[in-house]
């Protein structure tokens, strides 16, 4: 059944209409509804009749509990009220009898008052004549602070009446008690077992009994000096250790020293310093003061030296040095806020920053050890013979020598910045961030590597005995690989990890005092230029000893008709090629002039022998060769060589063949001997011009070496040309 608020038919609403709501149901239910209806009503009724039943039973048990409770208060009100009768009554009953003395002992006040007072003056001498025993007593017992406090308490009347006779002898024993416990109390202050706390008590009892303050602050200060040496002994003894950890170290110099220094401190502030401040004795605070700051900064100095001198023993992980600096300064910083009259954290700054400078100087005497390492087993290897053939040797070489010395500086960059985490506490120190970036990270590690990697190549080049000469062109290859991009890429590196731009931001601060990339790059180049000249000349040199050898040894004026080439030619040739090969794995192949045809080289070699043939002289063929070399350029033997290919080899060359000229023009032959020259000749010319960069000048060489030849000769007759060139061919 639908019902709407207000609504006749609902049975739980106000305006409930009984006639209306049967009617209502009987005329919509049918019988069975109307007898379910009635049951559910019945039940609701049955169901609200016991709530009401419930409801007047707990109203009526709080009803009677109300009720028991209001007889209770009555009872206790007329209790009360029989308790206040008898208290007036007693009231009254006091203040009769207190009318009753005060009237009975009017008469006698002013006599009761003086015994009073006499009673209390007997009772105060009786204390002062008894003063001397119990002071005594207690001494014996070792109470001081009470001997102090019960003679304190007696002394303004002692000194009041101790110019009577009978007080004299009273006051001379207290005071010779006194002095004996000042006795007592001095020598705790030069007890070295007593405790700080003993000690402080001490003192306090002598500031009580007016001893001098200045003279104590120097006792005080003396005793605490001998203990912190004790510490500081503790500690020397502790930096010989090489076991020692630096964390443990610095943690036993903040437990002992630090400890023991700041309690010194903050006890003498509170017995002396505030003590003569209350009582604006300016002068004597001043005094005391400066003797607390003479004493702090001798005990701190010394302290910081022997913590000074363990860092620069000790060798540590950088990451466990920087922890223990770390400590070390908030120690020191903690110090700072109770002793604000000198600064020590400028101390440890400069610690800090020898410890940066260190650490970097070990990480650059690793590096040059690590590319020592790399060198010396690529130098070893070399030394063996066992990877001169290998191809890919030069390359590998290469990379340890660059690409993994990068690497290793890029490792020791990111292990230094533990000094600039920004969790560190001296960390936000600009002065000290730039010095360990620019001065000690940019400067002296990475810039003074690069310089050393430039002097240590140039060193090898006065090394006994000389490397193998192939290292040379290792090391020449290495400077270049720096010069084009591994000083960059360094320079860009450590610029980038440590921010070294943002000190050079303003128009004032110029990063002149900053190694440039140009200048480190030139060094760079000057020695790869140095290496590679030396490199050609020990080369040339070796080609040199044997051409000057075989041509020193060799009998030409008995010499046989040449049927071959010799030996030592063929090695030349040889030599010259397993060089080209191995500049070849390094450098690229450089420029070359245009070269003249196979027709026109023979040509050339065939020059003297044409002239010979058409009956010619020696004057002649002299005449002939100074014509050439007037038009010919002039050869620079030992001209800087480039970084190529062809230029490396031609220096050789060019060396090679002026020994082989000079050798030449020293010695006098016949004219089988100068046959012999002239197919000699003709082989290296057949070989030779394709290592050069410029075919003449092998020719013009040796054009040179044949003309001294036939000025050196008795008989000097040349071999036909096709003669020389089927020698040569078969040889």
């Amino acid at each position: 059944m639908d019902i709407k608020p207000g609504d006749p038919y609902d049975i739980d609403g106000a305006c409930f209409n009984a006639e209306m709501y049967v009617k209502k149901v009987l005329k919509e239910s049918n019988l069975k509804q109307v007898i379910d209806h009635e049951r559910e009503i019945h039940q609701d009724i049955q169901s609200l009749h016991s709530d009401m039943q419930t409801l007047v039973y707990e109203n009526y048990n709080k009803f009677i509990l109300a009720t028991d409770t209001i007889g209770k208060m009555k009872n206790d009100f007329k209790s009360l009220e029989e308790d206040m009768e008898s208290l007036l009554f007693k009231m009254d009953e006091i203040t009769n009898t207190s009318e009753i003395i005060t009237s009975s002992l009017h008469a006698n006040r002013d006599e009761i008052s003086k015994l009073s007072e006499t009673h209390t003056l007997l009772k105060r001498l009786e204390f002062v004549y008894t003063l001397p025993t119990t002071l005594n007593k207690l001494l014996i017992k070792g109470d001081y602070a009470q001997v102090v406090q019960e003679y304190l308490h007696a002394q303004r009347v002692l000194t009041q009446y101790g110019n009577q006779e009978s007080l004299k002898g009273i006051l001379n024993d207290c005071n010779e008690i006194v002095n004996e416990l000042k006795k007592i109390l001095y020598s705790h202050l030069r007890d070295k077992d007593i405790t700080g706390k003993e000690l402080t008590k001490s003192v306090n009892l002598l500031l009580q009994l007016d001893e001098p303050v200045l003279s104590l602050c120097k006792e005080f200060l003396s005793h605490s000096k001998n203990c912190l040496l004790e510490s500081l002994h503790v500690l020397q003894s502790q930096v010989e250790d090489i076991n020692q950890d630096m964390i443990e170290f610095i943690d036993l110099g903040s437990d002992t020293f630090l400890s023991q220094l700041c309690l010194v401190i903050a006890s003498f502030n509170d017995m002396f310093v505030e003590n003569l401040s209350k009582n604006d004795e300016n002068e004597e605070t001043e005094i005391s003061i400066n003797q607390l700051n003479v004493f702090v900064e001798d005990n701190m100095i010394r302290y910081l030296e022997i913590v000074q001198c363990y860092i620069d023993r000790n060798t540590s992980d950088t990451a466990i040095l920087v922890r223990a600096l770390d400590r070390f300064y908030r120690k020191i910083q903690a110090i700072g806020k109770l002793f604000s009259y000198k600064d020590f954290t400028l101390n440890v700054m400069e610690i800090i920053s020898s410890a940066a400078r260190r650490q970097t100087k070990l990480h650059l005497d690793m590096l040059k050890a690590h590319f020592h390492d790399k060198l010396a087993t690529v130098r070893q290897s070399l030394v063996s013979l066992q990877k001169l053939n290998d191809n890919g040797f030069a390359t590998e070489s290469l990379a340890s020598l660059t690409s993994d010395v990068i690497e290793k500086v890029k490792g020791i960059l990111q292990d230094i910045s533990a000094f600039l985490d920004p969790k560190v506490s001296f960390s936000t120190n600009n002065a000290l961030r730039k010095t360990i970036s620019v001065d000690y990270v940019r400067e002296s590690l990475v810039v003074g590597f690069l310089h050393y990697l430039s002097s240590a190549a140039r060193s090898y080049t006065i090394c006994i005995p000389c490397p193998p000469a192939f290292l040379f062109l290792i090391m020449t290859k290495m400077c270049l690989e720096y010069q084009i991009s591994g000083v960059g890429h360094l320079l860009k590196l450590v610029d980038e990890t440590y921010e070294i731009n943002k000190y050079f931001e303003t128009k004032n601060k110029n990063s002149s005092q900053l190694s440039s990339e140009v200048e480190l790059a030139s060094d760079m180049h000057s020695a790869a230029q140095h290496l590679v000249n030396f490199y050609v000349r020990v080369e040339g040199l070796s080609i040199s000893q044997m051409l000057k050898k075989s041509v020193e040894t060799r009998d030409w004026l008995h010499s046989l008709e040449p049927r071959t080439v010799r030996a030592v030619m063929k090695r030349v040739v040889e030599e010259i090629t397993s060089v080209d090969s191995q500049v070849g794995e390094l450098f690229e192949e450089g420029l070359r002039t245009d070269r003249s045809s196979d027709s026109s080289r023979r040509t050339q070699m065939s020059r003297h022998i044409r002239a010979w043939s058409t009956g010619g002289t020696a004057t002649n063929t002299q005449t002939f060769s100074a014509i050439n070399r007037l038009f010919s350029e002039r050869i620079d033997i030992f001209s800087p060589v480039q970084f190529s290919r062809v230029s490396i080899t031609t220096g050789i060359i060019k060396i090679s063949l002026k020994t082989l000229l000079e050798c030449v023009r020293l010695r006098t032959f016949n004219r089988y001997g100068l046959q012999q020259v002239q197919v000699d000749i003709h082989y290296l010319q057949l070989y030779l011009w394709r290592f050069v960069s410029d075919e003449n000048l092998v020719h013009l060489l040796l054009d040179e070496i044949l003309s001294s030849s036939v000025h050196r000769c008795l008989n000097p007759v040349l071999m036909e040309p096709s003669v020389v060139e089927i020698i040569c061919e078969r040889g």
